[in-house]
């Protein structure tokens, strides 16, 4: 996939329910704060991806007046990306590559259909300076959900079966 902003135009209803119940709870949560969480309808630019648009499937920005028309230039502290058939390849790849080059603190990786997250968050490379690499802190599954936690976000609250609420 060469433009970082197309969707999967076959999205499976389970995967918006997982977005919609993330924003949902943790939008509450994020009320009285300067960040806010957004779906999959807004766009940032970033000149490490020639300005192209990138369209995450939850973000959370806390620097929201830093835009221009449409489109956030800021980089959020979170993304949470939900997999499917056709995009995992490319989730994995090429979007994670790009949001570690803007230093996205954190990444989370959920697959509806194995109701599993992994949690990635930036951490400096140990063998260049002014480097970062995603290290995968956790992967939450039934057996340790519990473990659910935002590292950038750990006063917020969301629960394994809030997340997957809806899906089978």
């Amino acid at each position: 996939m060469d433009n970082l902003q197309i969707k999967d135009t076959n999205t499976f209803i389970e995967h918006s329910m997982v977005i919609n119940n993330f924003v949902t709870t943790v939008g509450i949560q994020l009320k009285s704060s300067v960040c806010r969480v957004f779906g999959d309808s807004v766009k940032y630019k970033w000149s490490e991806n020639d300005n192209k648009p990138v369209i995450p499937d939850v973000s959370i920005n806390c620097d929201i007046k830093n835009r221009r028309s449409t489109n956030f230039l800021g980089v959020p502290r979170f993304i949470m990306e939900v997999l499917s058939e056709a995009t995992e390849d490319y989730d994995r790849g090429e979007k994670m590559e790009l949001y570690k080059k803007v230093e996205v603190a954190e990444y989370w990786l959920v697959d509806w259909r194995r109701k599993q997250v992994e949690i990635y968050i930036l951490v400096p490379n140990e063998n260049a300076i002014d480097d970062a690499e995603y290290k995968l802190i956790s992967t939450i599954t039934e057996q340790n959900r519990q473990d659910l936690v935002l590292q950038m976000f750990p006063h917020i609250s969301i629960d394994f079966e809030q997340l997957f609420d809806g899906v089978d």
